[in-house]
């Protein structure tokens, strides 16, 4: 298991001069995370994406952190084992973090199957007083199954993947969260709706009336 304490010694953190409420005053932003947890093919990346160019769109400073993405980057050097999936995740949860203390709203899609490992981000922010929304895309691995973009099911099925999620390795679905959407079931922009009149709800935004 990975630790979030540092390893280095000797080290001190520094605060700066502006209070994160100053900061979001000065912007006229409020900073948050958007978890999206789902199966692949979910819809997770699909609606994120379309979230976060609406933000945009109206003047809101918003960036999405996508699985696959970061994976190029960042976390080129992890895999897909137990222990490599919890630091994929512990990694993101900090970069989440530092977005959103910046007063951006941060979306991240990834699968992140594990309760334990969301948990922990979640009290990250917590711990720093910013708000974190866990949007689970709740989709019928039927469905994703058969949507299949990048025909990792088909693979997995075929024993060419191992530890595939919802095949041979499980998704821990979440007990309560913030939102929940369903993709066979509404459209990507009625998603995005649903998503926009949460973060109202939330304060993140300025609500319509």
């Amino acid at each position: 298991m990975s630790e979030s304490a540092p390893k280095a010694e000797n080290i001190v953190w520094h605060e700066g001069h502006l209070p994160h409420a100053e900061r979001e005053r000065l912007l006229s932003a409020r900073g948050c995370t958007l978890w999206f947890t789902g199966l692949s093919g979910s819809g997770k990346s699909t609606v994120a994406s379309a979230l976060e160019a609406e933000l945009v769109r109206r003047g809101v400073f918003a960036y999405r952190l996508d699985g696959d993405n970061v994976r190029h980057g960042l976390n080129a050097n992890l895999g897909f084992s137990p222990e490599d999936r919890e630091e994929n995740i512990r990694r993101i949860g900090e970069v989440s973090r530092l977005f959103a203390d910046a007063g951006v709203i941060a979306l991240t899609s990834f699968i992140s199957p594990y309760r334990a490992d969301r948990a922990r981000v979640r009290a990250l922010h917590e711990a720093s007083g910013l708000a974190f929304l866990e949007v689970f895309v709740n989709t019928p691995i039927e469905v994703c199954e058969s949507r299949d973009p990048k025909g990792l099911y088909k693979r997995a099925r075929a024993g060419e993947i191992k530890g595939f999620t919802g095949i041979d390795d499980p998704y821990e679905a979440p007990e309560s969260p913030e939102i929940e959407l369903k993709t066979d079931q509404k459209s990507v922009e009625e998603s995005v709706a649903d998503l926009i009149a949460a973060l109202e709800r939330a304060g993140i935004l300025p609500g319509a009336g």
